[in-house]
């Protein structure tokens, strides 16, 4: 198994171009729309330095995005992207679950909470 070769059914050429465009899309928004995608974003969830976090999460996402839709290297940004979501699980929808905050991360204000 090589890192840079892809399978290239139908199936998975679909399924990578709908995830790369999800993720290219989102790394794009959090450029465009810095105050409620991105650093602001970051910065109501209590991130430390937002603005380094939301930048670097945003080229991950632009680059992930990119290297799905090509075809090179999906193997090794479906991984960057495994983690990044497991940060933004832990980081959003673990407190919002809890009701509370949840470690130096800060609960948003919504109108429910829980399940």
């Amino acid at each position: 198994m090589k890192i840079s070769k892809t399978d290239s059914s139908i199936t998975t050429i679909i399924i990578r171009i709908m995830v790369g465009v999800v993720f290219l899309l989102e790394g794009i928004q959090k450029f465009l729309s810095s105050d409620a995608l991105g650093s602001g974003r970051f910065e109501a969830m209590g991130f430390p330095h937002p603005d380094f976090w939301a930048y670097f999460v945003a080229v991950f996402e632009v680059l992930s995005g990119i290297l799905l839709l090509s075809g090179f290297l999906t193997r090794l940004a479906a991984i960057a992207m495994i983690v990044n979501l497991t940060v933004a699980i832990v980081v959003t929808k673990i407190p919002i679950a809890l009701s509370e905050s949840f470690g130096p991360f800060i609960l948003r204000d919504l109108k429910n909470y829980g399940f």
